[in-house]
């Protein structure tokens, strides 16, 4: 067994799901790149998490610049973890068949009626789709021993194929030895049904597929999904209270009226409504979405509307403390910025359970490693 210290370097550091799930896995983060303002303010303000907190753009910073600056020795080992801003790639970014089966799977799954409509193709240009080469490029030139990538599922979308597909060869040419996965956050215990694309890599060996530990299966041994009810159960009290939760305005009451894990289709004939206002498939998904406490959370929204759920059941909108614990953060993690703020680093961030696994299968393969 190696006894070098193992050192990450966290990329588009965002509210810091990353290197929460590092500090977690026993590595040492020792900087955190992001660009935006207010989510350094977040990691400078959970410090212990995130090392030396580096504004600035990924794109300008030189990799070995970044591994000097984080006082990374040539006798560590250094993993470089980051999720380049998924929003090029996200299916908000284009129309695809993907993307309507999708948003017909959840209907479905919640009982409602759906149509698929005729899907486009097209993606829309986005100068960030560069910073996934801008993140090979520093665990290049920082000479990373491991790095651990993660953004959406659609990044694999045959219009966003090529770019993921460039990153897996210029990582194997590179001699690095790879896992790719497609990873449910609520098979590691996160309350939330989000799923990620992760590639594990290492200079040292194949990254094991990360074990679950929890699971839908009751025949599995494992506990069940964690669902929302059990997540949010400890901030429910006045002491988490938000003046922005309450709701008033144009859909209040419709809210009110939501069953717990409805959406707006609850105001619709085709649900019985005697007197609906609404018609199916004439609104996104989500508006008026509410949470069900029996079942884990829909993804979290980084940029919602006023009307764009998932709220709580109790018909209100969830508290920073809420989106926190939805994705894994430790409680008392303290997140900087207005409301708008908060819930965009919620939004974009990394589940920190999700987090761990995935870094801890690369620590795995350097711990084990005999010089």
């Amino acid at each position: 067994m190696s006894n070098r210290k193992i050192k990450v370097i966290d990329l588009f550091a965002g509210a810091g799901g990353l290197g929460v799930g590092a500090t977690q896995a026993g590595a040492e983060v020792c900087a955190s790149v992001e660009l935006d303002a207010t989510a350094c303010d977040t990691l400078r303000a959970n410090e212990l998490n995130h090392g030396l907190v580096i504004q600035g753009d990924v794109s300008e910073i030189e990799g070995s610049s970044l591994r000097e600056q984080a006082k990374v020795s040539k006798g560590d080992f250094l993993i470089v973890v980051g999720g380049p801003p998924c929003q090029p790639f996200s299916k908000a970014a284009y129309w695809t068949d993907d993307g309507f089966d999708a948003a017909y799977r959840r209907a479905r799954a919640m009982g409602h009626d759906a149509v698929r409509p005729v899907a486009k193709t097209k993606a829309k240009i986005d100068a960030r789709r560069d910073l996934v080469q801008d993140f090979w490029r520093i665990v290049e030139e920082s000479g990373a021993d491991g790095f651990v990538f993660e953004n959406v599922p659609s990044i694999k979308h045959p219009r966003n194929k090529p770019v993921y597909d460039a990153l897996v060869r210029k990582a194997r040419k590179a001699g690095f030895y790879l896992q790719e996965l497609n990873a449910k956050a609520v098979d590691f215990g996160v309350a939330q049904a989000r799923e990620r694309v992760v590639i594990l890599g290492s200079k040292r060996g194949v990254p094991s597929v990360p074990m679950a530990t929890h699971s839908s299966d009751p025949q599995s041994g494992l506990p069940p999904h964690v669902t929302a009810g059990e997540a949010l159960a400890p901030f429910s009290g006045h002491k988490y209270f938000e003046p922005e939760e309450i709701i008033s305005g144009r859909w209040a009451n419709h809210l009110f009226e939501v069953p717990p894990g409805w959406n707006y289709k609850a105001h619709t004939a085709w649900a019985g409504h005697p007197n609906p206002t609404f018609v199916t498939e004439t609104r996104f998904w989500n508006f008026l979405l509410k949470l069900s406490p029996d079942r884990p959370s829909w993804t979290i929204a980084a940029s919602p509307g006023p009307w764009t759920g998932p709220f709580h059941w109790t018909s209100r909108r969830l508290r920073t403390a809420e989106l926190a614990a939805l994705q894994g953060f430790p409680n008392g993690y303290i997140i900087k910025g207005s409301r708008r703020e908060r819930v965009k680093q919620m939004g974009n961030a990394v589940p920190v359970p999700l987090a761990r696994a995935m870094i801890a299968s690369v620590m795995a393969t350097l711990e084990d490693y005999n010089e």
